[in-house]
């Protein structure tokens, strides 16, 4: 009888064979997890930006003073005339989140006093936070606010707050006289 030493020629080949069908299949399967884990990635950077973009939209609205003016063209412009919301640490912030027609681009403008559209001299900060926006829309109703922003291929988002009154219109004082005038006094006929 004859003892084996070594491994023949032929055995050596075959188990090359199988090692290299491992090894192709093990980069293929990371290769998977590679791209599975970018995938996954860009998912959530992108799902943080809009709750960010959700996030401030709704503090904006939580803290303002229920003065929003809503306006609705091809897309919808909100202007919050003062809000606590502040991202440049404003005490009270006018706050307008406003489509630009150029790409449908949603823009935060924050300052004090100013109108739209924004001239070069006033003091403001202009944020762009999206493109190719499709929908951006804002109701006012009662104490409630409904959003829906949707951009271009990508699912509707939307929130409602409640709690958002409107300013009751300043009723003038019966009881102030206007500056110059002499108020009138009334002789007191009761006997002492």
């Amino acid at each position: 009888m004859l003892k084996r030493k070594a491994f023949t020629l032929l055995e050596v080949l075959i188990s090359i064979a199988l090692l290299a069908l491992v090894m192709l299949t093990l980069h293929h399967s990371v290769a998977i997890l590679r791209d599975s884990n970018t995938h996954l990635f860009d998912y959530l950077k992108t799902a943080k930006s809009e709750t960010k973009l959700l996030r401030t939209l709704y503090l904006d609205i939580a803290g303002s003073d229920g003065n929003l003016t809503i306006s609705k063209d091809e897309f919808s412009r909100l202007c919050i005339e003062e809000t606590t919301n502040s991202l440049y640490e404003l005490p009270l912030a006018k706050v307008c989140w406003v489509v630009l027609k150029q790409d449908n681009t949603l823009v935060r403008v924050e300052g004090n006093n100013y109108t739209i559209p924004v001239g070069y001299e006033s003091r403001v900060e202009v944020d762009v936070l999206v493109k190719n926006l499709e929908l951006f829309d804002t109701y006012h109703e009662n104490d409630k606010v409904l959003v829906l922003i949707k951009e271009r291929n990508k699912e509707a988002m939307g929130f409602m707050i409640q709690g958002i009154t409107k300013p009751e219109p300043k009723k003038k004082d019966l009881n102030t006289t206007p500056q110059g005038s002499i108020p009138s006094l009334r002789a007191n006929s009761q006997p002492n």
